[in-house]
């Protein structure tokens, strides 16, 4: 469980359809060979924890759906018996639990999928920021979970962190993750928040600190923050454009080392619903979510993903039906395309993960392309697979 030495294996020898190519960034748009490019993809957390059998179930899915990006989780804080640890104590690296996320990687880039790793959780779940806190202020409570962002032990610990995974040798690729075009970008948090200073100017400095650290670790591949988007006005009342969560959207993209905006759509959890203070149609509210982060993207000049994005099927919440949840994937992805989007990636992508068993739905937002996995139909995960191939110029 040391950062000094990897497990040694022989590479598997690749044939990764894109060679040496990476993703970049120009006048506002991805580009690729010199192209603008776009895509439509999903996020799935459970990668870096699964057999070889799961991740080669979900990436067959994901390329059988035409998906061209995944998001998932590139790090496991702290010891629990929830998951194998990659960090399981300050600037500690189990090797060993570093297998799956470098199978992944291999496995996408031969599928020709790329990848976005995110290097910690605004949440509890895999450790994340509070467990950084809980190892150097020794507390668990909330109301310094927004320490992480300016306690040096930690921001040093957290660098060190993203280091280690940025600049590791990948047992199956034989290259360096830095070395691997699979890897489309370096996300800095999964929805990083900081209620504790509403200006903005903390989550500022943060990004500007370390997006610049993961430029210079990894300067062929993209950085994005993983940002939901928040506007940060401190004079609207409504919960996503307010300074609430101390988070400015506009001002984040607009730092240089970031390469392309984040945005996530969840209205039933922000209030945006007919039941909720403001009684409103959720996918209408959320295509205008979309269009106003489009336009705002294109003014500041930079792409913009609408990385995360899901709706439940609750009446109490707008949403009866499953055919009125794949109405509403429709209508944001259709927004998405026709107002310039560079991509979307709906939450959340799962698949087998044993035999004859399926990843569970535990939060009602979960997707399979086989539909064998559930009573449900798959309408929905063919709306956003025919979305995705006429995104990449497939359909």
């Amino acid at each position: 469980m040391t950062s000094a030495s990897a497990l040694t294996r022989e590479p598997i020898p690749s044939t990764t359809p894109y060679a040496d190519r990476y993703v970049g960034v120009s006048k506002g748009q991805f580009v690729l060979n010199g192209r603008n490019i776009r895509f439509g993809g999903a996020n799935n957390y459970y990668l870096h924890q699964k057999s070889h059998y799961a991740i080669d179930a979900l990436l067959s899915d994901a390329a059988a759906m035409g998906l061209s990006v995944i998001r998932a989780w590139a790090f496991a804080d702290g010891i629990s018996p929830m998951y194998a640890a990659l960090q399981p104590r300050p600037y500690v690296y189990n090797e060993a639990a570093f297998d799956s996320l470098d199978y992944a990687v291999w496995k996408a880039g031969q599928l020709g999928i790329r990848l976005v790793l995110v290097l910690t959780n605004n949440w509890k779940d895999y450790g994340g920021m509070q467990q950084y806190v809980s190892w150097f202020l020794h507390s668990n409570a909330a109301i310094d979970h927004d320490k992480f962002y300016t306690n040096r032990e930690i921001v040093e610990c957290y660098k060190a962190y993203a280091q280690h995974v940025i600049q590791r040798r990948n047992r199956y690729t034989g290259l360096a993750y830095n070395q691997d075009p699979t890897i489309m970008t370096f996300e800095l948090a999964n929805e990083p928040r900081n209620r504790s200073d509403p200006s903005g100017a903390t989550i500022l400095a943060w990004v500007e600190e370390m997006s610049a650290w993961f430029k210079s670790l990894a300067p062929r591949q993209l950085v994005a923050i993983g940002d939901e988007g928040f506007y940060g006005r401190e004079t609207s009342r409504d919960y996503p454009y307010s300074n609430y969560e101390g988070n400015h959207w506009e001002p984040l993209l607009a730092v240089p080392h970031v390469d392309y905006g984040t945005v996530h759509l969840y209205p039933a959890a922000w209030g945006e619903t007919p039941s909720g203070r403001r009684r409103v149609d959720p996918v209408a509210w959320g295509t205008t979510w979309i269009t106003d982060h489009l336009r705002d993207g294109k003014r500041i000049g930079k792409p913009v993903v609408i990385e995360e994005f899901g709706l439940q099927v609750n009446a109490h919440d707008g949403i009866a039906t499953e055919r009125a949840r794949t109405a509403g994937y429709a209508a944001w992805t259709d927004a998405v395309q026709a107002h310039g989007g560079a991509g979307d990636q709906f939450w959340l992508l799962a698949s087998r993960v044993g035999s004859g068993s399926y990843y569970p739905d535990y939060d009602g937002f979960t997707m399979f392309w086989d539909n064998r996995a559930s009573n449900k139909t798959n309408e929905a995960a063919h709306v956003l697979s025919t979305h995705a191939k006429h995104m990449s110029g497939r359909a």
